[in-house]
């Protein structure tokens, strides 16, 4: 028997292991467009962001992001920060389009993107007063977890909400993801003040059970 022939395939073999777990990151240097029956997914830089100027300007919106975009200076500077976050590869940032009507209904992201942990956080998610409550978060949130999952190979994707935002902790609770616990003082709000956080999460080995469960429509 050659053993170096043996320990030549054993150490291949590992390689392909590994090359087959690593989160393909060259994804999120890509055009990620995601659809459903229900909504389309946009990189945010697509020229039809312009039109998030029709429902942004709603303090409601903004009340647990840590910001407020009030005017046409404020929409300018978070167009722009958002592209600068991409860049930098902060996050991946998206338009959601509800095919229903066919009108941009907000924006979502993929954030903190942790390449070494093959991590990231679903989030800074909002949706025009019009938009909320139809059914367009359950269908935006499965085509970013599935892809997520399934394409990138991320091994978690987290959640947070305001610890004082009922509204979307129960939204995050109705996709089946895992509440973990409280972070505090996680974020300064708008006006200065610290804020806790509640956090959820989906791990990779748990999908596929969760999506039968919880998004079998989408199947």
């Amino acid at each position: 028997m050659n053993l170096f022939k043996v320990s030549k395939e054993l150490f291949s073999l590992k390689q392909k292991k590994h090359q087959t777990i690593r989160m393909k990151s060259e994804l999120l240097q890509s055009t990620i467009i995601l659809e459903n029956e229900k909504v389309l997914l946009l990189p945010f830089e697509n020229e039809r962001n312009i039109e998030l100027k029709e429902i942004i300007f709603d303090n409601e919106i903004w009340k647990y992001m840590g910001m407020y975009v009030r005017n046409d200076i404020e929409f300018e500077n978070y167009i722009q920060n958002t592209l600068k976050q991409k860049a930098d590869g902060i996050c991946y940032p998206f338009l959601i389009i509800d095919k229903t009507t066919n009108k941009v209904a907000g924006s979502t992201r993929y954030g903190y993107l942790n390449h070494a942990s093959q991590k990231c956080e679903i989030g800074w998610t909002w949706y025009g007063t019009a938009f909320q409550g139809t059914g367009l978060n359950k269908a935006c949130k499965y085509e970013l977890v599935n892809f997520g999952f399934e394409n990138i190979e991320f091994r978690r994707i987290q959640f947070s909400a305001d610890l004082e935002n009922k509204k979307s902790q129960r939204a995050i609770e109705k996709l089946g993801a895992v509440k973990e616990g409280i972070f505090r003082n996680n974020y300064v709000d708008a006006e200065g003040k610290s804020k806790d956080d509640v956090y959820y999460s989906f791990i990779l080995g748990e999908w596929e059970s969760i999506k039968l469960e919880y998004f079998p429509e989408f199947l």
